[in-house]
C-alpha cells in the first residue's frame, strides 16, 4: 500500500498562541474568518489524538478556516474565563463570539462535520468544495504528465477522505501512467469495500486491465509488419489494436477492434466487442472516442 503520510503543519493556517496574544490572535482574527481554538496540554492522552486530525483537516479547506492552539498549561487564566473544564476543548469563534464547540476526542467524521459548520456559517466553502478543487489540480497534473505531483495530490486527498473514490482511481492510474502496474493493482486491491462499484473505480479497474494485457504484447512496429502480411489473422490484428492502446493511440485501437468485429462478431468469444467495451470503462462516457466508437459498434451489431 502506499503511505497516504501525514499533512505537515508547515506554511499551514495553524499556528500556537499564548495568552497574551489571545484578543489579537482570534478575536481580532475571527472578524474576518473563522477561528478553531485548540485548548490542549502536553500531558493530555486525548489532546495527542485530536490534534493532528483537527490539523489535518483544517490544512485540507485550504484557508477557509484557521486554527491556534492554545496549551491551558500556559494560559490558566484564559482557562477559567472561557469555563474550560476538561480537555481537549475546541471552540470555534467568528466576529468575535463562540458559535461552536465540543470536548473530547471525538471521531474524525464528527470533527470534519463540525469544521464544514463553521466554515459554512460564516459563508465560507466546506473542504468538500476544497477537495473537489485540489481532484480538478491533480488530474491536470496526471494529464500534463506531472505523476509525482499528480500523485501528492491525490494522497492529500485520500488524507483527508479515505474513502474518495476519485482520488483513489487517480492513484492508480498514475501508477499505470509510469508503467509500474503491480503497484497500481495492490492500490486498487486495498481500496475500501464502499468504492469498489463506484465509476471512478470501475474506469481505473478497467484502465489495469488494458495495461496488463499490453504487458504481453509485441513491439507495434513487428505486429504492424505481421497484420501486413496476415490481414486475415484476427488473432495479430487483436494483439495490434492492444499495442496501439498502449502507445496511446486510442482511437486507432478502437478502429482495430471494430473491424474485428465487423469481420466476425463471434471470433474468440467475442473478443473483440468486451476489448471495446474496457476500453469505453477506461475512458469518459462523453469522450468523443467513446460516442464515436459505441454509434459504430451499434451500426455493426444490427446492420
Amino acid at each position: 500500500m502506499i503511505d497516504l503520510g501525514a499533512p505537515s503543519t508547515k506554511d499551514s493556517h495553524i499556528k500556537d498562541v499564548k495568552e497574551a496574544t489571545f484578543a489579537q490572535d482570534v478575536i481580532e482574527a475571527s472578524q474576518t474568518q473563522p477561528i478553531i481554538v485548540d485548548f490542549w496540554a502536553p500531558w493530555c492522552g486525548p489532546c495527542k489524538t485530536l490534534g493532528p486530525i483537527l490539523e489535518k483537516i483544517v490544512n485540507a479547506a485550504g484557508g477557509a478556516v484557521k486554527m491556534v492552539k492554545i496549551n491551558v498549561d500556559k494560559a490558566q487564566t484564559l482557562a477559567a474565563q472561557l469555563r474550560i473544564q476538561s480537555i481537549p476543548t475546541v471552540y470555534a469563534f467568528f466576529k468575535g463570539q463562540p458559535i461552536d464547540g465540543f470536548q473530547g476526542a471525538v471521531k474524525e467524521s464528527e470533527i470534519k462535520a463540525f469544521i464544514d459548520r463553521v466554515i459554512e456559517s460564516s459563508g465560507g466553502q466546506t473542504s468538500d468544495n476544497s477537495l473537489d478543487d485540489m481532484l480538478v489540480a491533480a488530474e491536470e497534473l496526471l494529464s500534463q504528465g506531472a505523476v509525482v505531483d499528480a500523485t501528492q495530490k491525490f494522497a492529500e486527498i485520500l488524507s483527508v477522505q479515505p474513502s474518495h473514490a476519485g482520488a483513489y482511481s487517480g492513484l492508480v492510474r498514475a501508477q499505470i501512467a509510469v508503467n509500474e502496474i503491480d503497484k497500481a493493482e495492490a492500490i486498487l486491491n486495498g481500496a475500501p469495500a464502499e468504492i469498489t462499484d463506484t465509476v471512478e473505480m470501475e474506469t481505473a479497474y478497467a484502465q489495469l486491465q488494458l495495461a496488463q494485457k499490453a504487458q504481453n504484447v509485441g513491439p507495434l512496429s513487428e505486429l504492424r509488419e505481421k497484420m501486413e502480411s496476415e490481414p486475415d489473422n484476427l488473432s495479430v490484428r487483436f494483439d495490434v489494436s492492444q499495442a496501439l492502446y498502449a502507445s496511446g493511440a486510442t482511437q486507432e485501437a478502437v478502429d482495430e477492434l471494430l473491424e474485428i468485429f465487423r469481420r466476425d462478431s463471434q471470433w474468440n468469444d467475442e473478443a473483440a466487442k468486451k476489448e471495446l467495451l474496457t476500453i469505453f470503462d477506461a475512458l469518459k462516457s462523453d469522450d468523443p472516442v467513446v460516442l464515436k466508437g459505441r454509434r459504430k459498434l451499434s451500426s455493426i451489431m444490427f446492420a
